[in-house]
């Protein structure tokens, strides 16, 4: 019998497997991919389960799980990791050397090997930019039977061609490829696709001296909105995240203190300690000042974010408890047309599910989540459609399907939104190129596929 707790994630996507490989070691990792390989059987990486898009779920055949490749070690301006190791784990003991790892996805309980697998990304991406930029090494492990450590600035040995890049600060859909490209690029953002991260290098850096946290309130939307548009290009800003009214009001049931008044809100958080300028900004932008929340220490900044996280995680519950599985965006737009896709959003929704969505996410990015919560079957259905008409405007204004999830299984339908049959046949030929036969990761990024399919 396999342990359930394999074949699923916290999107509620399920699937089924006939085994589970939990190696100690890279040799048993490269025997039970060698047995893979000659016996034809799909394997798919098991991460921590923290995403949204079924690349962990298998649909048959083995599950690899790194839960044993725990890896621990810090050094001046970087850390060496294992797989397994989760990003409060790693933020922990950076944090006790006076460093911090950079990418801020929202789910801290995710592990490094997933969020490398996905390129994933988070609040602070609006400064320091997704997983990808602070990667320095990977180790891994390919079909072949071969271990491989690939350092930044290795170049690959074989021709790709340029493939379009979305108006967006980031994107994670589908291979990044260009020529010249580096080998840590290729595989982070791959969705356990080509390989199997073994360990990895990242990058650390000192923890600033001040900062400036606050959760800020605003009267109405388009204030909220105003201020986003005036704080873009504020240099200390690291974060910047939204919620809206439904979002808040979602919230209150947790933090009754929610000023009644509020109608939107902005977590920002900003390198140095110069109050009186934010004070002029505040002012500036109409923020509801007095009912605000301002950090003065560490704990406050961890409960700003432990509110900011409340979202996600109440979604998650709705959704289990009415029986269906998220039905969230993870779709990005250029800067200058975020208020043309959030009005969009907007208009569909009161239009087709008035009442049953939130809006919230990394609006420094124009990367805001749409999580719809449907309470029937024909309003599942309604959110479903809506998904797909979603992406697609996205693309139509130069956005990406994806910005920080990436597509899995449950998404796989939305590459060809995004790239031209030549674009995934360019990636489908670097995938054929690491697995001709289509065993590792089956199903995520390029759909169903079978033996000789790609």
């Amino acid at each position: 019998m396999v342990d359930v707790s394999y074949l699923t994630d916290a999107s509620g996507f399920t699937g089924w497997a006939e085994r589970v490989i939990v190696p100690r070691s890279e040799a048993e990792v490269v025997a039970a991919l060698g047995e893979a390989v000659r016996t034809a059987t799909p394997v798919t990486i098991a991460g921590a389960g923290s995403g949204l898009t079924g690349s962990r779920v298998p649909q048959g055949g083995w599950v690899i799980s790194l839960e044993k490749f725990r890896k621990l070690e810090i050094s001046k301006g970087f850390a060496r990791v294992g797989p397994a190791v989760t990003l409060l784990e790693l933020r922990d003991a950076a944090a006790r050397t006076g460093q911090f790892y950079a990418p801020d996805p929202t789910e801290i309980t995710a592990s490094i090997g997933g969020t490398i697998a996905t390129n994933a990304s988070g609040s602070r991406s609006f400064k320091f930019g997704s997983t990808r930029r602070h990667v320095r090494a990977l180790r891994v492990a390919l079909l072949d039977g071969s271990v491989r450590e690939y350092q930044r600035g290795e170049k690959i040995d074989f021709e790709v061609p340029q493939i379009p890049v979305p108006k967006t600060t980031k994107y994670t859909a589908g291979y990044r490829l260009e020529p010249g490209m580096e080998w840590v690029d290729l595989f982070c953002g791959s969705e356990g696709t080509l390989g199997v991260t073994l360990e990895a290098e990242v990058a650390l850096l000192p923890v600033p001296a001040s900062l400036f946290t606050g959760v800020i309130f605003f009267g109405s939307d388009d204030e909220a909105l105003d201020a986003v548009g005036r704080w873009r290009g504020v240099d200390e800003l690291r974060m910047m995240e939204y919620a809206d009214e439904s979002s808040l009001n979602l919230l209150r049931g947790r933090y009754p203190e929610i000023p009644r008044e509020a109608r939107a809100a902005l977590l920002i958080e900003a390198e140095g300690d110069d109050v009186d300028a934010w004070v002029v900004r505040l002012e500036e932008s109409k923020a509801l000042i007095e009912a605000s929340w301002f950090a003065v220490g560490a704990k406050d900044r961890e409960r700003f974010r432990a509110f900011r996280h409340s979202l996600p995680e109440l979604v998650v519950e709705t959704m289990r408890r009415r029986g269906f599985m998220n039905m969230g965006t993870d779709y990005a737009v250029p800067l200058d047309r975020d208020r043309e896709m959030l009005a969009y959003y907007r208009e569909r929704l009161q239009t087709e599910l008035p009442e049953r969505y939130v809006i919230f996410g990394h609006i420094g990015d124009a990367h805001v989540h749409v999580n719809m919560l449907p309470s029937t079957q024909a309003e599942a259905e309604t959110a479903t459609r809506l998904l797909k008409e979603f992406a697609m405007h996205a693309v139509e204004l130069g956005g990406t399907v994806s910005a920080e999830h990436g597509l899995g299984k449950r998404k796989a339908s939305l590459l060809p939104l995004q790239y031209a049959p030549e674009h995934i046949e360019a990636m489908r030929a670097v995938k054929r190129r690491f697995d001709p036969e289509s065993l590792l990761g089956r199903g995520t990024l390029f759909g169903a596929d079978g033996p000789g399919t790609l």
